[in-house]
């Protein structure tokens, strides 16, 4: 068990700078918020199509630790990321899958302190290209946030690296 930080809320602002340090790499336009409180800035809101609006309504029950988005050549994308202070579990990638689906989110990351189990990766595989895929071919990314950023596994890959 990583003893680093010692609830899941202590680890959102140090998650969120990390992404903004990945994110500068790619983008020269984004924003990012903590949004586990279910508090969304006029910034964010203001992004949402306003035929998506009725989002919100399924968000006052629970919403992304931490959402946001990028901006380039007229497209906006958005950025949700789930955060787990435990192994990460099946109902923490459908937990995260449902956040994407509602922000129809280009770039989902459900991030935990702890190691990636072997178990989700093999069954990952097992159910490809289902488990990890969510509409349009965006994917979620499982990221194993180890020692404070210093040791960084993306499974299966780092999506804001250009190809």
């Amino acid at each position: 068990m990583n003893q680093l930080y010692k609830t899941e809320r202590e680890t959102y602002p140090h998650i969120k700078s990390w992404l903004e340090e990945q994110l500068k790499t790619r983008f020269a336009d984004f924003h990012l918020e903590v949004t586990a409180d279910r508090k969304f800035s006029n910034t964010l809101k203001q992004q949402i199509d306003r035929n998506r609006d009725l989002i919100f309504n399924f968000l006052k029950e629970a919403a992304p630790d931490i959402t946001g988005f990028v901006k380039g050549d007229n497209l906006r994308e958005f950025i949700i990321v789930e955060i787990k202070n435990k192994p990460i579990k099946l109902d923490d990638i459908y937990q995260t899958r449902k956040y994407a689906e509602l922000f129809d989110a280009r770039y989902a990351l459900l991030v935990s302190t702890e190691e990636i189990p072997e178990e989700i990766i093999r069954l990952s595989k097992v159910v490809f290209p289902y488990l990890l895929s969510l509409p349009a071919y965006k994917k979620l990314t499982l990221v194993h946030f180890g020692d404070n950023a210093k040791n960084i596994v993306w499974f299966p890959e780092n999506p804001f690296i250009k190809k």
